[in-house]
């Protein structure tokens, strides 16, 4: 009898023991890549909470999630692959990375190499003014214009009629130039015009633009993208395996597809919650992260967007959460929440598919956000 209730006790505590392990875990291993590594509940992270997404996932009730990883207060916590890879492997976010491409805009007017954001585009490119389409309204389009989405070409991803659609972009040979001859747009009578549109800026998606941005940096720079990007934010940010697109005339695809690693991306976002500094290394001016970070257009009656970000609070049974996000096709997220000190990386592959970007949702808002315990 007494052997048997040893064998009960120690049972018990063995039991307890696991199921803490389980909950809690150990740290997400420390790989010397400028990631400092805590537990979720040294956060004030709830544990079963995020058991429970992972068990979801697991279970495929959220389809073809590839990574997700959270940092809070600057340390990374949670980091789990569910696709049979590990921290190693190069994730395509697709449109997501567009925000590098802010980045490294704003790192060239901190440098100076670019003076400021009303500068037109045109100019940049006298070797490619248009052949098609000309129209002096054309001379005042700017870099801004750009990095808002709200140009007055008629470039729209979201509709296949667009002769801006980025898919026709894809049969060229030269996207700057695609970009260029572009018409100006109508505005119909169901479509705002700029001046009658929150922040004066009409909305359009249109990734040939933000494309053209990567001509305007290779100008102004001097340099190739992909050198100017591994100098001024991947070297200080110790990012150091990416793979680039390139469109047909060699240059970077400054509109989506660059490669990145999920602690990197993770990085990235890290940098901007810590208002432009990586482990005590300033990377880009806190006025840059400001500006960028803060509404230039309304895309919808709950979403903003900024330099390239998108701007959205989240709610989260009665709590908001008010956030700014990388956002990319499959429903790629790289998420940034500054009053909860929080960063969030979910990577997935539903490239295409109908509900991809609320599926990404669910996990933050049911899940991760719900963990926090503030």
């Amino acid at each position: 009898m007494r052997s048997l209730l040893i064998f009960i006790l120690v049972f018990a505590i063995s039991s307890t023991h696991f199921a803490q392990e389980t909950t809690e875990g150990p740290a997400p291993s420390s790989r010397r890549d400028g990631w400092d590594t805590a537990t979720v509940g040294s956060v004030n992270l709830t544990a079963g909470r995020l058991q429970t997404m992972e068990t979801a996932i697991r279970s495929d009730d959220f389809k073809k999630i590839t990574s997700i990883l959270v940092a809070r207060n600057g340390r990374l916590v949670y980091e789990k692959y569910f696709d049979g890879s590990d921290s190693s492997a190069l994730r395509d976010t697709r449109s997501a990375t567009k925000t590098v491409t802010s980045m490294l805009i704003g790192i060239a007017l901190d440098k100076g190499l670019l003076s400021r954001l009303d500068t037109p585009v045109m100019p940049f490119f006298p070797d490619k003014q248009p052949v098609k389409n000309p129209d002096p309204r054309k001379e005042e389009i700017a870099i801004e214009d750009l990095l808002t989405m709200s140009s007055l070409l008629e470039c729209d991803d979201w509709n296949e009629f667009s002769r801006g659609n980025e898919e026709r972009m894809y049969l060229v040979e030269d996207y700057f130039q695609f970009t260029l001859d572009l018409p100006i747009k109508g505005f119909p009578a169901w479509m705002s015009k700029p001046e009658n549109s929150p922040h004066g800026r009409s909305f359009s998606y249109c990734t040939a633009g933000v494309a053209t941005l990567g001509g305007v940096l290779e100008r102004a720079t001097g340099m190739p993208v992909p050198e100017y990007a591994a100098i001024n934010l991947f070297a200080p940010l110790g990012i150091r395996n990416v793979e680039w697109q390139l469109t047909p005339t060699g240059s970077a695809m400054t509109g989506g597809g660059l490669r990145l690693q999920s602690r990197d991306l993770l990085k990235l976002a890290q940098l901007y919650a810590d208002n432009g500094v990586w482990n005590g290394t300033r990377v880009i001016s806190e006025g840059w992260v400001r500006a960028s970070t803060r509404p230039h257009a309304e895309i919808d009656d709950d979403t903003e967007y900024g330099y390239l970000w998108w701007l959205k609070t989240f709610k989260s049974g009665e709590k908001r959460f008010a956030g700014f996000y990388m956002s990319g096709n499959g429903g790629n997220k790289v998420a940034v929440f500054p009053d909860l000190n929080l960063t969030v990386v979910i990577t997935s592959t539903n490239y295409n598919t109908r509900g991809m970007h609320e599926q990404t949702d669910r996990l933050l808002y049911e899940h991760v956000l719900a963990s926090v315990e503030e």
